[in-house]
């Protein structure tokens, strides 16, 4: 079927057939078809989700930030051999930075993996971040569900990692992990205060050879760091480890931790709670991108912008008169 339809749209069932059934090959499709900004693609794609989502959110989210250099691919591929050779079945979706010019992804999409995206029982997705803040893809949490349709039932998000705006992987993921680097300036200052409050573990990495001295005097350092932020409210500690991906330390506590905080927040509530709330924030945030994509396809608004956007930036007109002007225009008042 999937070499049938390679070059053009599947119905909704043959889209949830081949992801149920995991074959990959329908499974980029229908992560293509969500990505589309065609109205008809968007359409299909939002029929597709409503009709494979019964079958998701039985993985465990990870979120995996950090500096640029910080190794972030490199630990990724470590860890997801790690987890496939525990039986996992793992998705990785790597955010890359765009080219602002061309919009696609510059750092090599799948090359930064190739022995991990060799692995049958481990499926890369690479997307190019666009225009779009946060670190991760616009549509990233549509691709998380198809992930979780087709089996996968761990799902890691390695983000852009370019700076505060970052955080916002935090709210589509169950698990946030901070990658940072020992000997990179001043350890405290290296990183916004935002992500480190919001990390649920930080983890040195590249802690070998003559850098453990340094990554031991970090990982104290962040440690009483974390302790000066408020608590938790779902009832976990953040805590600070080392590891080396390169020489494959480290990795199965990194991966023990991660189960020791599952197993607190599932026995206490908050993990459902932390999903339902993240459900609500994403509904809200596709009402605010379907109001603002519904305004600039507006027929009247269209023909008005140019002349309105040029009286603002000549100050021929106030921004606030030029933005009554086009939403009344939108109300058809």
């Amino acid at each position: 079927m999937a070499a049938k339809f390679r070059n053009s749209r599947l119905s909704v069932a043959e889209y949830a057939e081949g992801i149920l059934q995991g074959n990959r090959v329908v499974l980029s499709q229908a992560i293509t078809l969500v990505e589309s900004k065609l109205s008809s693609d968007n359409a299909l794609a939002g029929e597709v989700i409503d009709k494979i989502i019964p079958n998701s959110g039985n993985s465990l989210r990870i979120g995996i930030t950090g500096v640029p250099g910080v190794g972030k691919s490199t630990f990724i591929e470590v860890f997801g051999q790690y987890l496939v050779n525990r039986g996992k079945r793992i998705a990785v979706l790597t955010i890359d930075p765009s080219s602002q010019r061309s919009k696609g992804s510059i750092l090599g999409d799948k090359t930064r993996m190739e022995r991990l995206a060799n692995d049958p029982n481990a499926y890369i997705r690479p997307t190019a971040s666009g225009s779009t803040l946060g670190g991760v893809h616009s549509k990233t949490r549509e691709t998380i569900l198809l992930c979780e349709a087709a089996g996968y039932d761990v799902i890691l998000v390695e983000t852009v990692g370019v700076g505060q705006s970052e955080t916002s992987v935090k709210d589509i993921v169950d698990f946030f992990l901070l990658l940072m680097l020992a000997n990179a300036g001043d350890e405290l200052q290296g990183i916004k205060r935002g992500i480190m409050e919001m990390a649920d573990a930080i983890t040195i990495n590249k802690a070998d050879g003559e850098n453990m001295r340094a990554s031991n005097i970090a990982k104290l350092e962040y440690k009483n760091a974390l302790h000066l932020f408020p608590a938790n409210p779902n009832g976990w500690m953040p805590e600070v480890l080392t590891c080396s991906a390169t020489e494959n330390t480290g990795i199965e506590e990194i991966w023990e931790l991660i189960l020791r905080f599952e197993k607190l927040t599932k026995e206490n509530g908050s993990f459902d709670n932390n999903r339902k709330e993240q459900n609500l924030g994403w509904m809200e945030e596709a009402i605010k991108y379907h109001l603002e994509t519904n305004f600039y396809e507006h027929e009247a608004i269209a023909a008005a912008l140019d002349g309105i956007r040029s009286q603002v930036s000549q100050r021929e007109l106030p921004a606030l008169t030029g933005a009554r002007k086009l939403l009344d225009l939108f109300n058809g008042r």
